[in-house]
């Protein structure tokens, strides 16, 4: 599953909070990735992944944001992962809620899961 992939190793690299789904005791800080597409061809698999970072601020959110854009420039270090292009960033503050978030959108390509590389 991509978005696990995905939300590990931003917590890792970042040491940052990451989820799937929004918790229930959110920190002031956190990552939220997602998945709003994909498709597959032969042994390789294609998905639009979203990653919202939320802050006390707008500026922290923001920030936030540009460090997952710099980390995912490296995210093809991993064997699963074999292409990562940001497709845009935007400020994506939620108007219901009032609360800071960014969302930038990753189109990545990478091996289904099973596939064993030699």
């Amino acid at each position: 599953m991509i978005e696990n992939i995905v939300r590990k190793y931003l917590k890792t690299v970042l040491r940052t909070p990451a989820f799937l789904e929004e918790p229930v005791s959110p920190p002031a800080g956190y990552i939220l990735v997602g998945k709003t597409g994909s498709s597959d061809s032969a042994y390789l698999s294609r998905a639009t992944v979203t990653v919202q970072t939320y802050g006390a601020s707008l500026l922290e959110a923001a920030a936030l944001c540009g460090r997952v854009k710099a980390a995912m420039k490296e995210i093809t270090s991993l064997e699963e992962v074999t292409r990562c292009e940001c497709g845009g960033d935007y400020n994506f503050t939620d108007p219901d809620t009032h609360r800071y978030r960014y969302q930038a959108v990753f189109y990545i390509t990478y091996y289904e899961e099973g596939v064993t590389i030699s």
